[in-house]
């Protein structure tokens, strides 16, 4: 184990120390961010609930695609709060650090949105953290649990169930499913991540989607289910858990078709 000493500013950083920061990661293509308003939104609402001085959005804007550098590739944008006093206050703080990370885009999500996967339920559960429903903020230890749980089992993705036992997320993306005419996603005001392909999905389906506290059995019993993250796309659920959907994926491919024409 190596021991590093430092008084340097970034080895104090709050973002370092304490986990205080949020973040984004988009999808860069033909010298665009997608999803930029959705993600710009996210953002500001992260801003706002963390007591965080927002960033000016068109400079940030700007150097998050100059560093796409017109590829296909993914985007980091993470703000943590600026230095001060040390411990938990946040009094005399600076101004957020932004920083803007690249990196290739996951070529296997283009095989998932074709084939769809099969994905497990984690035995580990997620509390209620009514303070930070919906952010992405930079403490994702939980989530790396969940995924090392995904490794040891040889999943490629899994159904997260909160303490009660409902349906809340995916790992590393939002959840949808259908059954009949109507498509439900879990609520995020006691946990999870609110996505912003999420937020696009919601708008775009309108009444047609419904917000629920659902147990795992509503999920099994749907006719069609779907993953979505800003970097995966939408992606068809196979099977849960070995339990095969009936589906030929009909919604699903249908907003794939609709996703693909926006930028």
């Amino acid at each position: 184990m190596q021991k590093i000493f430092s008084e340097h500013q970034e080895a104090l950083s709050r973002g370092w120390q304490l986990g205080d920061g949020h973040f984004t990661t988009l999808h860069a293509r033909r010298g665009r961010l997608r999803l930029w308003p959705y993600h710009q939104a996210r953002l500001a609402e992260a801003c706002r609930r963390l007591l965080m001085a927002p960033p000016d959005w068109d400079a940030l804007y700007r150097q998050a695609t100059a560093a796409a550098e017109d590829r296909e590739t993914v985007v980091r944008v993470t703000l943590l709060r600026g230095p001060g006093a040390r411990g938990y206050g946040i009094a005399g703080c600076a101004d957020p650090t932004l920083v803007i990370n690249t990196a290739p885009f996951p070529q296997a999500y283009l095989d998932w949105r074709d084939t769809g996967v099969e994905i497990g339920v984690c035995a580990g559960r997620l509390g209620h953290s009514p303070l930070l429903a919906g952010l992405k903020t930079v403490n994702r230890l939980e989530q790396v649990l969940l995924k090392a749980e995904l490794e040891r089992a040889g999943l490629a993705e899994g159904v997260v169930l909160d303490q009660d036992g409902h349906v809340l997320e995916a790992v590393t993306a939002n959840l949808f499913w259908r059954r009949g005419e109507h498509i439900y996603t879990p609520v995020l005001d006691r946990g999870g991540v609110r996505g912003t392909l999420r937020g696009w999905l919601l708008d775009r389906l309108g009444h047609r989607v419904r917000q629920v506290r659902a147990p795992l059995q509503e999920l099994l019993a749907a006719d069609e289910a779907w993953l979505c993250n800003a970097l995966m796309g939408i992606v068809p659920v196979a099977a849960i858990a070995g339990h095969s959907l009936p589906s030929s994926f009909s919604t699903a491919r249908g907003l794939q078709q609709q996703y693909e024409q926006i930028d």
